[in-house]
């Protein structure tokens, strides 16, 4: 196989990774972007080189030079999602950490949680966590076999006691994108908070937290915003009372530090120890280059890479099946091969074509139970800007020779 350029005209090969493999086609964007843009190489290299201090613990000049790209992040944020006061950025280690923060710091005991068939472990787990310790009630709505979840469902799920609904922008399983205007309506009719988690959807697509209603958004950092791991967080929307929220973690600030007690004030209240402000001067990279290129345009060319191969391997790849694929969602597919497992076909794809791509249930059980994938899982692609037709191509024919194994 020869190496392929990708539109950064960056060749992709196996020195990347030390090995002798030969050349390879990355279809995890799900899981993590590969390859970062240069200028988020260069963001990264260029902190780590020439500026390296901390921001907000000392006054001399690479220190404030250090706080500059952590102000420069969240306007750039801000500005993305729609929100007009960078002060409601507040950075943490990825939408994990942040869906936390938002979900064990916004919860009493007796309240009622809305969430749905299509979350990811990030938000069911620490919501299934305080169910279990009694603080909690939990209901779930059900989605479709597409992945939709019918709005008038979260709406009668409602109760005097729902403080909370939890909703899973979009699934990294199929991509399948929730109406989160409509449900933001509904919370601001019923007074209920609504918390998104933003993963699959931030830098994937346009989002607009004020107009969408959306009170908290989790977002992290290393997949579509093209950062590096480690970094995320939590943007409040412009009218949310944060102080609802309790701090998830507690400690040193840079701010009033006579005080020995947590500041209550944005974004100290929630940002204890020191950021990955090389991880955050990445974001500001990435971000930029988002903005270059258009994040509609990217999402249009993702879903085009999703399409084509759908269309192209159905044709060619005998035994071939999508699991609930829509060419209106994101760019993630997820599909099986009749005959062989999804864990066979994934070693295969690396070992035999140098293509990386996830298997399994990707953290999201509910979302495979849903969509009838349940316990196996799914092979899945999740393009990328820098992903080509020419690559989706040499993908279906390594898939065409791994379909007649079976045989």
């Amino acid at each position: 196989m020869a190496n392929i350029k990708n539109k950064n005209n960056l060749i992709i090969s196996s020195p990347l990774r030390g090995d002798e493999r030969g050349a390879i086609i990355y279809f995890d964007n799900t899981a993590t972007s590969f390859p970062k843009p240069d200028s988020v190489v260069e963001a990264l290299n260029n902190y780590v080189v020439n500026i390296g201090a901390n921001p907000g613990r000392s006054g001399h000049s690479l220190a404030i030079e250090a706080g500059e790209i952590v102000f420069n992040a969240r306007n750039r944020l801000a500005r993305m999602f729609g929100v007009k006061n960078p002060m409601r950025v507040v950075f943490g280690f990825n939408a994990t950490d942040a869906l936390n923060t938002a979900i064990k710091g916004f919860m009493n005991k007796g309240d009622h949680v809305v969430t749905t068939a299509m979350e990811h472990n990030s938000t069911i787990r620490p919501l299934k966590q305080l169910e279990a310790e009694g603080l909690i009630s939990l209901t779930v709505a059900e989605a479709d076999d597409t992945g939709i979840v019918d709005i008038s469902k979260i709406e009668n799920h409602i109760t005097g006691k729902t403080t909370l609904v939890v909703v899973n922008h979009v699934s990294n399983v199929n991509g399948a994108i929730q109406d989160v205007e409509a449900i933001g309506r509904i919370c601001k009719k019923h007074g209920i908070a609504l918390l998104v988690d933003g993963a699959q959807s931030a830098g994937y697509m346009p989002v607009n937290i004020n107009k969408a209603n959306i009170d908290m958004y989790a977002f992290t950092g290393h997949k579509g915003l093209y950062g590096t791991q480690g970094t995320g967080g939590l943007i409040f929307n412009d009218s949310f009372y944060y102080k609802k929220l309790r701090p998830f973690r507690t400690g040193g600030t840079g701010s009033r530090s006579a005080d020995i007690v947590q500041p209550d004030f944005l974004p100290d209240m929630f940002e204890s120890g020191t950021l990955n402000t090389g991880g955050i001067a990445t974001l500001v990279a990435g971000i930029d280059f988002i903005k270059e290129k258009d994040v509609e345009n990217i999402l249009k060319h993702e879903q085009h890479l999703a399409k084509h191969f759908v269309t192209s391997a159905s044709k060619r790849v005998a035994g071939f099946e999508t699991v609930a694929f829509n060419e209106k969602n994101v760019g993630i597919v997820s599909f099986r091969i009749k005959g062989l497992s999804v864990s066979e076909i994934a070693e295969l794809l690396s070992e035999d074509h140098g293509i990386m791509c996830r298997h399994g249930l990707h953290c999201s059980p509910l979302a495979h139970r849903t969509l009838g994938s349940f316990p196996e899982g799914t092979v899945r692609f999740g393009f990328g800007a820098f992903n080509t037709v020419e690559e989706v191509d040499y993908a279906v024919e390594a898939l065409e020779k791994i379909a007649t194994i079976k045989d």
